[in-house]
Parts: structure tokens; C-alpha cells; sequence
């Protein structure tokens, strides 16, 4: 069932549904990283354990592409990309109320271990950088294609509720929880860690509330 948009000897491009955990939790639900291993095995016939690198992550109920190394050379490549900041991920999200046309919001974000909520703290929290445009407009909500410079835990959904401006369906951030979270990473692009030719991926959120932003 997974929906891989690219796959070669060294690297796999996939859909990660929302709902779905990036790496497996304490909870043992479905997660990218061993549904993705299992399909190796089977498509390759591999006997014992399967090599799969995450090199990043996305929140459980964020819907968008991920990349996954296929060996432990392309993986730390990846890492390096993404420790330099020639890795570049995306979002859309669909936000409550209005805003600017486009900002840049900067803020210190700090993450409390044991509830797993980030909040907005000057003193110990660590820089989180990030640029927005509005996309588009209907009624009490907005569309707003998201550049992340830093990728802090939970950092779009805290700058953005932080500002009285929640990701619809924020269960975390936003005291009226609608349901899923409308949040999508859409657009990837790094350098190949073995052919270093740049790649992009794009791909558009669909269903529900999606569906009114995005003419089919």
C-alpha cells in the first residue's frame, strides 16, 4: 500500500499518510520505517535484516514526502544535507483566522520531554526560523505555503497557534480540535547523495478541507 514516488539503488521517496508514525513508538502502530523495510525484503528477497536509514522525521498526523536512505553512505549524506541546509522541505498547511501575505516568523522554541509539547520560551529555547506566503482565502481560513529554515519539534503548529493562528485540526496546540490535522509536507528536494544531482518531489494534499484550496 505505499506510495512511492521514487526509488533507486541508493534511496526511497514515499507518501507518508497521516496517521502514520515515521519510526515505530511504544504504541507498536503502523510506522514508515518498517512498513517500508518489510517491502524491500519482499521485493528483494532479502534474508535477515533489512538496511533503512531515517533520516527525517515527520509528526505522526502530518500527512507528506519523506525520503529514506537504502544504504548507511547515502544515509549520512542525507544527514550531512540536512545539518548544512541544502535539504529543503515544504509545507501547506491550512491555518485559522487571517494573516500578512507572507512573514518571517522567528521564535526560541523549547520541548518538554515528558509531555512531548513544544512552547515559546526566549531563555531556553533554541531558534526556530521559518517564511510563509498566503496562498489563498476562504472565509475564516487560510492557505499558506511554509519554508522551513530550522526544523524544530512541532515548529510550525507553535509558531503559528502561538500567534492566534492554529493548524486546523490541532489537537495539541488549538483548544478547538477539528479533527485531522490539515499540515503536508509537499515538496522535497536535496542533492542525490551519489550522483549529487538536485532532486525535487512534489506532491498536493487531497481530501476533506483540502479539497476546497486545491481545484482538482
Amino acid at each position: 500500500m505505499l506510495n512511492i514516488l521514487y526509488e533507486d539503488n541508493h534511496i526511497i521517496v514515499v507518501l507518508k499518510p497521516s496517521g502514520v508514525l515515521s519510526q515505530e513508538d511504544n504504541t507498536k502502530d503502523d510506522d514508515m520505517l518498517s512498513l517500508i523495510k518489510n517491502y524491500l525484503k519482499i521485493k528483494y528477497s532479502k534474508p535477515g535484516n533489512v538496511y533503512l536509514g531515517l533520516v527525517h522525521r515527520l509528526d505522526r498526523m502530518t500527512s507528506g514526502i519523506m525520503v529514506f536512505g537504502k544504504t548507511s553512505k547515502a544515509s549520512s549524506r542525507l544527514s550531512e544535507e540536512i545539518r548544512n541546509h541544502s535539504f529543503s522541505k515544504k509545507y501547506y498547511a491550512i491555518v485559522k483566522g487571517d494573516l500578512i501575505d507572507e512573514n518571517e516568523l522567528v521564535d526560541y522554541l523549547y520541548k518538554d520531554e515528558k509531555t512531548g509539547i513544544s512552547c515559546i520560551n526566549n531563555q531556553l529555547g533554541k531558534e526556530a526560523k521559518l517564511k510563509y506566503k498566503v496562498i489563498k482565502r476562504i472565509g475564516n481560513f487560510c492557505l499558506v505555503d511554509i519554508e522551513l529554515i530550522t526544523g524544530r519539534h512541532h515548529q510550525i503548529r507553535v509558531q503559528f497557534s502561538s500567534r492566534g493562528n492554529p493548524v486546523l485540526g490541532d489537537a495539541l496546540y488549538d483548544k478547538k480540535y477539528d479533527g485531522n490535522l490539515y499540515l503536508h509536507a509537499y515538496s522535497l528536494s536535496f542533492n542525490h547523495p551519489v550522483t549529487k544531482e538536485r532532486l525535487e518531489f512534489n506532491l498536493n494534499p487531497t481530501g476533506g478541507k483540502w479539497n476546497e484550496f486545491f481545484e482538482r
